[in-house]
């Protein structure tokens, strides 16, 4: 009789060109809204007041934008990951439609690509997945490479083909709500006093939180999510691993730091895109997470109200990047190139929509 349950799938069952038609579409709730806020810390006005979202030019608060990316990312772990170690990197990330509570996501995964590594055990598969809402419309698109388990460490394929994938995303790609109306825009609700004039290349703002990571609380966010990848929940299972535990899901990660980049960026409206982003060293109970971002571009995007930041969103583990100097990367004398400095979780390269100083204001009137 066949298995009625599935393992998922290892690196063997991948095929470049692919699809996958994920299960489990998810309705949107306030309540999840609420969990999220609650399991990250974020307080972002336009995601938890109706009245701030309204002054826009929405009819009520849109859901948080890391929040539409891990349901999207949920959809996708059965088919994709579930069997996956760890999840190297993202690229050509758009935030597109706003979802709102009572909307409905779907998601669907394209493989992309495939490649074997030095170990016998794991190769590295490329996908793009994509989520729509219940009017199928998009709302995200993403592209993701993750290590993926071998079903038998012996099986040797010729598999190379990675894909090459854009190092950004494109202006003229930034999608910006039809519905945003700046006009109204009020600092007071965000409690920031800088605009998109304000933040220089090259400048950097670190973060003065600090928060240590609990195995109950990024498991109930990683269930939030629906994502199942083992490496994330079986202990039984992770205290034979390299590490010894559990794995903190990545997408918390940026969640944390993300959250904690509010401190120096009140006024960012919404995440446009990320255009390349890495889990450089993994995160695990008991780790406290510290952030600073990096301004690496201001863009003009041809109008009045707000311009666009491109933004380095750096996460750190057990240091404190205003109290003790670190180096993103450093160099490994055995490998005799630079590799990520083992206190760095992640490297984020982003971009933000931020409105531009009112005229009024940047003319010195009341």
């Amino acid at each position: 009789m066949a298995s009625k349950t599935t393992e998922g799938n290892f690196f063997e069952d991948f095929a470049t060109g692919q699809v996958f038609q994920h299960a489990i579409p998810r309705t949107v709730t306030e309540g999840d809204v609420a969990l999220y806020i609650a399991l990250t810390g974020d307080r972002r006005p336009l995601n938890c007041s109706s009245e701030f979202a309204r002054s826009l030019g929405f009819d009520r608060a849109p859901v948080h934008d890391m929040l539409v990316f891990h349901i999207v990312f949920g959809r996708a772990v059965p088919d994709v990951s579930l069997n996956s170690p760890a999840n190297l990197g993202y690229a050509d990330v758009r935030f597109l439609e706003p979802v709102f509570a009572g909307d409905t996501i779907h998601a669907q995964t394209k493989v992309l690509g495939r490649r074997e590594t030095s170990r016998d055990d794991v190769g590295i598969v490329w996908v793009h997945t994509t989520g729509f809402n219940q009017r199928d419309e998009v709302v995200l698109q993403f592209n993701r490479w993750a290590m993926v388990n071998k079903r038998d460490p012996k099986t040797k394929s010729d598999a190379d083909d990675a894909p090459n994938l854009p190092s950004q995303v494109a202006v003229e790609d930034l999608s910006i709500p039809k519905q945003l109306d700046l006009a109204k825009f009020d600092p007071v609700a965000t409690g920031g006093n800088a605009f998109w004039e304000d933040y220089e290349p090259g400048e950097r703002i670190a973060h003065p939180q600090g928060i240590t990571m609990e195995n109950a609380e990024h498991q109930m966010a990683t269930r939030l999510y629906q994502n199942t990848a083992r490496v994330h929940f079986n202990q039984h299972l992770q205290k034979e691993s390299r590490l010894g535990t559990r794995i903190i899901y990545g997408g918390h990660i940026i969640s944390i730091s993300h959250a904690s980049s509010y401190d120096g960026l009140e006024n960012a409206i919404r995440i446009l895109a990320f255009n390349a982003g890495a889990h450089a060293n993994p995160t695990v109970a008991g780790d406290t997470l510290y952030a600073w971002t990096d301004v690496l571009e201001r863009i003009d995007l041809g109008r009045p109200d707000a311009g666009a930041l491109r933004l380095r969103l750096v996460g750190v583990k057990n240091l404190d990047p205003r109290q003790e100097p670190i180096d993103l990367k450093i160099m490994d004398e055995k490998r005799g190139r630079e590799q990520y400095h083992p206190n760095v979780v992640l490297d984020l390269d982003y971009t933000v929509l931020m409105p531009k100083r009112p005229i009024r204001q940047a003319q010195g009137k009341p």
